[in-house]
């Protein structure tokens, strides 16, 4: 079975600036950052590739599945990944600017990685709502002391630095 992100490239030198519009499928596993990842569902690349001189321009929309966990509140959260991608892919690739080209095929993968690991969400957030989670603390009140101030609740946590004294 071929790989899912590889693109035979005979078509498109033989129609140079002709646009073929391809819809590729297939899982990129083990893309996480930070505390969101990638779901093993698959990632759908609705793209247009046109060949240009030597190289291949390739444009459009990678949609994806991501999961990961709320920072205020912990609880798994998730969501849908849409990227919009334009790459150039040529014979000899500069470093960071352009991804490499095969002599008979374009794989689409790495930069299709690159693309999603940089769209999922480093801190997501599983409601704009989400006040965190729920205190296991309630204040205790306190009456205040001997010289009639009020004092603020006392964390319980706490309460063994109350009985601290410095001289």
């Amino acid at each position: 079975m071929a790989p899912s992100f590889l693109v035979p490239t005979g078509d498109l030198f033989r129609h140079r600036g002709v646009r073929h519009p391809v819809t590729l499928r297939g899982v990129l596993a083990g893309i996480e950052l930070s505390s969101s990842r990638l779901t093993a569902d698959e990632v759908v690349a609705e793209l247009v590739l046109e060949a240009q001189g030597d190289s291949v321009m390739a444009s459009g929309t990678i949609t994806g599945r991501w999961a990961g966990e709320c920072r205020r509140c912990l609880e798994e959260t998730g969501g849908e990944v849409r990227v919009a991608f334009r790459e150039v892919f040529e014979p000899n690739p500069t470093e960071g600017e352009t991804y490499p080209l095969g002599a008979d095929e374009v794989d689409l993968e790495p930069a299709l990685r690159e693309a999603v690991a940089l769209a999922l969400p480093l801190a997501p957030l599983c409601d704009e709502a989400c006040a965190g989670p729920a205190p296991d603390v309630h204040p205790v009140t306190v009456e205040g002391d001997d010289e009639g101030e009020d004092r603020r609740p006392v964390d319980p946590r706490w309460a063994a630095l109350d009985a601290l004294r410095f001289d």
